[in-house]
């Protein structure tokens, strides 16, 4: 058994699934009792999505619909960058985005549990915004899978391209 197995680590996002979870967001504020008045809306603003309303605390309660909306849509909320309101003339807006990719820091972070935690002869590997982990043994693979999970990091993590 000389091939190596390996697979990728990505964090990624459904660009449908949240356009989908925005869209439901949308709707049930629209129908809600107690957005009536307020001038309250949420929609993309290029790649971020915006939400807007009367008051500080309106706007809270949107943001809190959507993330809602995203976790049932199956969208991690690690993935979700909301900033913090901010007045905009009349009425108060939160811009929060949607971020993809393993940045440096965090793809540096893994790797050393990986080393550090992981069983020997596994292998990893920084590839732009991936990683790709490789080990000889498909068990060790799936163990290095059970302790990325069990880990508390603040990136949504995929598994991909299991060989």
């Amino acid at each position: 058994m000389a091939s190596e197995s390996s697979f990728d680590i990505v964090s990624k996002v459904d660009r449908q699934e949240a356009d989908n979870a925005l869209n439901q967001a949308a709707k049930e504020i629209n129908s809600r009792y107690d957005f009536r008045g307020t001038d309250a809306s949420i929609a993309w603003s290029g790649e971020a999505v915006q939400l807007k309303a009367n008051s500080e605390d309106r706007v809270k309660a949107i943001l809190d619909v959507f993330q809602s909306k995203l976790v049932k849509r199956g969208i991690s909320l690690k993935s979700l960058e909301d900033g913090e309101p901010y007045p905009s003339g009349k009425e108060y807006r939160i811009d929060a985005s949607l971020k993809e990719g393993i940045d440096k820091d965090n793809a540096k972070k893994i790797s050393k549990i990986i080393r550090d935690e992981g069983p020997k002869g596994v292998k990893a590997q920084i590839q732009g915004d991936e990683l790709r982990v490789s080990s000889k043994k498909r068990d060790d693979l799936q163990e290095v899978i059970a302790l990325l999970k069990g880990q508390d990091l603040d990136v949504d993590l995929q598994f991909t391209n299991y060989r």
